[in-house]
């Protein structure tokens, strides 16, 4: 399958030779993004150099929007000033300003850029070199071992003829994770993000990271990317189509803006389960491999609302039928007989007002009308959907700075779910979309507040409620691995409801302050307090979780789950 991908990426870049400059992608980073999207919404309305809607973004569409920035009155406080600048180092290969250099250059030659610990460019050849590290410890009660994290690698990225750019990250981590976090990863059998791991220090896990990735312009309108990343989907702090949570995968990306649509297609190859040992830990083998496509279609409708509607399909081995870019895949897995994982669905944004943004995502995993609106009865087990509505004020009250987002996600019991081997939505064990996976509710709310530029200050809150299955035979639809014909609850394809099972409500609480010491470089200390209270369990799970961290070039750790 990896060949078929590769196959498809030299075919892309034979028909690139006329190929227009562009950039690397920017890693997902929720903070560093979130920088980026307040001035749209600020603005009022949609920015004119790329959609938000799918993500990463390329380091030269974000170049030119900060650009319009500059020339514009968005910015206003010092902090923004301050955003604007970090940003524009960050891209300054791009920028059409003058970007800073550093006044004090190590040895000569080293940080003669904020942003680059080494760069080169000249009019054939662009790279730049980064170190990556985390340096955490933290303290949770009634655990006996410190919590910590220590990463350690490189980044890089550059460009080839100003034709095709790359990027290059690695690291090596050995991490003791806080009690709940270790519970998902032995559930599970993975570490969130990571996937592969191997036993460090007793309960601790070690695991290399690794992602790189080539893109290219086919035309002035349409670019390719391949490579192994993770993507994600929408505009909240969850998605329910694609998110960051599960490791990267191995990918075949176009993306094609033309006027006031953006069609991004995505082919890839993902880990459809792992064998283990006798001691719970992933064995040297060839694990199991499925085959993902997906695409949207986004528009922008008037100026300030934006609507992508999609369609995915999960198939157990590769088919060529999904590898056409503007075919309907529920035509295509009908003329197969109905055998795949198809999905399809809607998300949205509107900045209804400037500083304020409404957003949204509706999933639909199966579809028998009698059953969706309840005629045939209620709460079919085949209604499977999930919705997230959500909402973000900029520089609320009148306070710079200061920006808040309330969000609802819910899902319904067997989404993502499948009935066919190798066929759930899922990668590598993890969930590809919500880390609850299905059958539960879920509010957020975050406070976000710079009061002066270089500290930054994050409230995450969350309240979920799901349920849970009682033993492995069981499924009331949370497990989004398990087979949803199987389900052995006694309930019947009617009476299913959001909950069922094994009731859990989860409140949790985590505040972070972080202090930018030089580009990308982050003192960082966070508290944590989560209270789980499970069905016919007389005690409530409390813990807290406090830390200190050093990071340099990566994204703060986030355990909201």
């Amino acid at each position: 399958m990896k060949n078929k991908l590769l196959f498809a990426c030299s075919i892309l870049l034979f028909f690139s030779e006329n190929s227009f400059g562009q950039g690397a992608y920017i890693p997902y980073n929720r903070d560093y993004y979130h920088l980026i999207e307040r001035y749209e919404i600020l603005e009022g309305k949609n920015n004119p150099i790329f959609h938000t809607g799918f993500k990463p973004y390329r380091r030269d569409q974000v170049a030119s929007y900060l650009d319009t920035l500059a020339t514009g009155k968005l910015i206003q406080s010092n902090a923004d000033r301050f955003n604007l600048n970090y940003l524009s180092n960050d891209n300054w290969e791009f920028i059409d300003r003058e970007t800073e250099n550093s006044k004090k250059p190590l040895l000569g030659g080293l940080y003669r850029k904020p942003s680059d610990f080494f760069h080169y460019r000249d009019s054939i050849f662009d790279f730049h070199i980064n170190p990556v590290i985390y340096l955490s410890g933290g303290m949770e009660p009634n655990q006996e071992n410190f919590r910590m994290r220590n990463s350690r690698g490189v980044e890089f990225r550059g460009s080839i003829d100003r034709k095709v750019s790359f990027y290059t990250y690695f690291t090596t981590t050995q991490t003791i994770f806080p009690s709940w976090v270790k519970e998902y990863v032995e559930q599970n059998g993975a570490v969130p993000g990571e996937g592969f791991w191997k036993r460090y220090e007793g309960e601790g896990y070690g695991y290399f990271s690794a992602m790189g990735h080539v893109n290219f312009n086919i035309s002035k309108s349409i670019q390719a990317q391949f490579g192994h990343d993770r993507n994600f989907v929408g505009e909240g702090y969850r998605s329910l189509i694609i998110s960051d949570f599960s490791n990267p995968y191995v990918f075949v990306k176009l993306n094609t803006k033309i006027w006031k649509f953006n069609l991004t297609n995505l082919w890839s190859q993902k880990t459809a389960d792992v064998t283990y040992d006798f001691a719970g830990r992933p064995t040297d083998d060839r694990y199991p491999q499925k085959w993902f496509s997906h695409h949207r279609l986004g528009i922008n409708i008037g100026k300030n609302l934006n609507v992508g509607v999609f369609e995915s399909v999960m198939k157990n081995e590769f088919d060529w039928n999904y590898l056409n870019p503007l075919i309907f895949y529920r035509w295509v897995e009908h003329q197969l007989g109905t055998p795949d994982k198809v999905m399809l669905g809607t998300d949205l944004k509107w900045n209804f007002t400037p500083g304020m943004q409404f957003y949204g995502q509706f999933v639909l995993d199966e579809f028998v009308f009698g059953e969706f609106f309840g005629i045939d009865g209620p709460n079919s087990i085949r209604n499977k959907h999930a919705l997230q509505a959500g909402y973000k004020y900029i520089n609320a009250f009148k306070v710079s700075n200061l920006d808040l987002q309330l969000e609802y996600n819910q899902v319904r019991p067997y989404t993502y779910q499948e009935k066919f081997e190798n066929q759930s939505f899922t990668n590598y064990r993890t969930p590809l979309a919500h880390p609850l996976g299905a059958n539960f509710r879920e509010a957020v709310a975050i406070v976000r507040y710079q009061p002066a530029p270089r500290f930054f200050t994050n409230l995450t809150a969350l309240y979920q409620y799901f349920g849970d299955d009682p033993s492995e035979e069981v499924n009331f639809g949370k497990n989004v691995l398990k087979n949803r014909m199987s389900p052995n609850t006694g309930i019947g394809l009617f009476g299913n409801v959001i909950g069922q099972g094994v009731e859990n409500r989860v409140l949790m609480a985590n505040l972070n302050l972080s202090y930018m010491v030089r580009q990308n470089v982050f003192l960082d200390f966070s508290h944590s307090v989560r209270t789980q209270s499970v069905e016919n369990e007389e005690q409530t799970r409390n813990t807290s979780f406090t830390q200190l961290s050093l990071r340099v070039n990566m994204t703060r750790n986030d355990f909201n789950y």
